[in-house]
């Protein structure tokens, strides 16, 4: 199989359980549902955490609010949003009658798929990584002592795991399945969550006019997950990609005014930077087209 064909064949499989219950206000009403089910569910569970916590350090996090530039708040940040998983499970138990677990696809498959793309994407960080320097303008500047990023990197790495792994399970698997189980074409089942992806990146007050670009990388990103879901017909690939990506730019380094809490090192610009932003972007969209690539590569065999 060629690397450059759509052979979406195994995403039939992938689909077929969302076959019983395709109608689309049951959608709707699982997305309405789930929304409420997150906020239920982040005030129980963090509320329960901060009657634990000592005032100060709730008091800390409540004033990091959802920028995540302290390591407490940034943790904070990517286990609430864990419990898109959660969510997402009981929609598709209560509203759909089927298995959480059909949100992923076939488990062993998706295990197998998910360390042979993992380890490929790991090699193609460590390749770019010795490729510069990259021109950053000024030199990127350490964010945290490597000692006690040394110490946080574990949790870091199962923090954003679970982060993106659960933005995985909320849109390539119950948004899109739903969608491909009512409609055939791939402009509307891989198209319409990647937008939604998109605009829940669309942030205006700390990117200025670059929001909207942040918004279509984001979009992009979510099509070529899609693709990868499609092709594979697991989640594994995906959730890969989207795991690697994401411990490069908020565990390695990150932009200092924005989820840099777990960061060894933070850019010379944050995202308020415009014109540096405007510069670095379209680099960014090259890197993740070739990760692609390089997942279709992984998954072939």
């Amino acid at each position: 199989m060629s690397v450059w064909s759509f052979d979406y064949r195994p995403h039939r499989r992938f689909v077929s359980p969302a076959e019983a219950k395709p109608q689309i206000w049951r959608l709707c009403f699982g997305l309405v549902l789930g929304a409420g089910l997150f906020l239920v569910l982040s005030q129980l569970i963090f509320g329960s955490l901060f009657r634990v916590m000592t005032p100060a350090t709730v008091e800390a996090i409540l004033a990091d609010g959802q920028t995540g530039q302290t390591t407490a708040g940034m943790l904070i940040v990517l286990l609430q949003l864990g419990l898109l998983t959660v969510s997402a499970g009981l929609v598709a138990f209560m509203v759909h009658k089927r298995s959480p677990i059909t949100l992923i696809g076939d488990l062993t498959q998706a295990r197998r798929q998910f360390v042979v793309v993992t380890l490929a994407m790991v090699l193609l960080t460590a390749v770019l990584w010795i490729l510069p320097p990259w021109d950053f303008g000024d030199p990127i500047q350490r964010n945290m002592a490597t000692g006690r990023w040394l110490l946080l990197l574990p949790v870091a790495l199962i923090a954003v795991l679970i982060q993106t792994s659960a933005e995985e399970v909320l849109f390539r698997g119950y948004i899109q399945q739903q969608l491909a189980a009512k409609f055939k074409s791939p402009l509307i089942w891989m198209v319409l969550p990647a937008v939604l992806f998109g605009l829940g990146h669309y942030m205006p007050s700390s990117a200025g006019s670059n929001a909207w670009t942040i918004a279509l990388w984001a979009t992009v990103f979510g099509v070529l997950m899609a693709d990868l879901t499609a092709r594979s017909g697991t989640l594994g690939p995906a959730m890969a990609v989207h795991f690697v990506n994401n411990v490069s730019a908020l565990v390695l380094v990150s932009v200092p005014d924005e989820m840099s809490g777990l960061a060894l090192f933070v850019l010379p610009f944050g995202l308020g930077d415009e014109a540096q932003m405007a510069a670095w972007l379209p680099v960014d969209f090259v890197m993740i087209l070739v990760s692609w690539l390089v997942a279709r590569l992984a998954i072939r065999a």
